[in-house]
């Protein structure tokens, strides 16, 4: 299971003071050191967090992978055209939210799998450029059909309604589990995340078919009283005891 850790709010704290600190990319190696396989941002169109100069400068400095989160937005997709992150997660964007609030609508008959042009076209872009593309979609079987239709070799299952149900339900997560084992029966690596904490982790972790999470906010929520490294040592070690969870059932 890959851990990959989303530093978009450590721009957030900077952005408030519209100062050079807290750096990302020292938050990004902090994050390496302790055991992340992997960096994730999100550049947004208004730029509420992280911004271009974060992202070249990542793209220099990350010793593992860069996750570009990104819309379809023209501007942002030749950001990453030019760039070439390991990986690009095309994901919804409206200006008006606090954060990602569900996943991309692929459904309609607008087209080859359902998806508007627009997406079409940024992943087509991003694919030629030699970036890889997952897509972020909620964990709906349909969806997941419509996304294989588009070729891309990745979805990011969209965990957010689990994060809000997961003390009083188990619902959520048993979509979850069926939405993972039938992207990976369709061919794709199956990633997930959004509203993950260290309480409710290990459950999603659980899951065999999934390969990778992408948890920013309780990490960096967490570090300011923990510090970075210690922060995501500890999501590490629940990530890690939950995957050993499932080798010790398989024998």
């Amino acid at each position: 299971m890959r851990l990959y850790v989303n530093i978009d709010h450590v721009a957030t704290v900077r952005e408030a003071r519209r100062t050079d600190e807290p750096d990302p990319v020292a938050a990004a190696a902090a994050a390496e050191r302790a055991g992340a396989d992997g960096i994730t941002v999100h550049l947004r169109e208004d730029r509420r967090h992280i911004q271009d100069a974060d992202v070249r400068a990542l793209r220099a400095a990350v010793r593992t992978v860069l996750n570009l989160e990104l819309g379809a937005a023209s501007e942002i997709v030749q950001i990453a055209r030019r760039l070439k992150p390991y990986q690009a997660t095309l994901v919804p964007e409206r200006r008006q939210e606090i954060t990602t609030e569900g996943g991309l609508a692929l459904g309609g008959a607008r087209g080859r799998g359902g998806a508007s042009r627009k997406i079409r076209g940024a992943i087509e872009q991003l694919t030629n450029a030699g970036v890889r593309v997952s897509l972020f979609i909620d964990p709906d079987l349909r969806t997941i059909d419509r996304a294989a239709a588009l070729g891309v070799p990745a979805v990011e299952l969209h965990t957010g309604r689990y994060a809000h149900t997961w003390r009083t339900s188990d619902a959520a997560l048993r979509a979850l589990r069926r939405a993972a084992a039938h992207a990976r029966a369709r061919g794709l690596a199956v990633h997930a995340g959004h509203g993950l904490t260290y309480a409710n982790v290990q459950p999603v972790a659980a899951i065999p078919e999934l390969e990778e999470l992408n948890i920013g906010h309780a990490i960096v929520s967490n570090a300011i009283f923990l510090g970075m490294e210690e922060a995501v040592r500890r999501m590490r070690k629940l990530v890690d005891e939950a995957r050993e969870f499932i080798s010790l059932g398989a024998s």
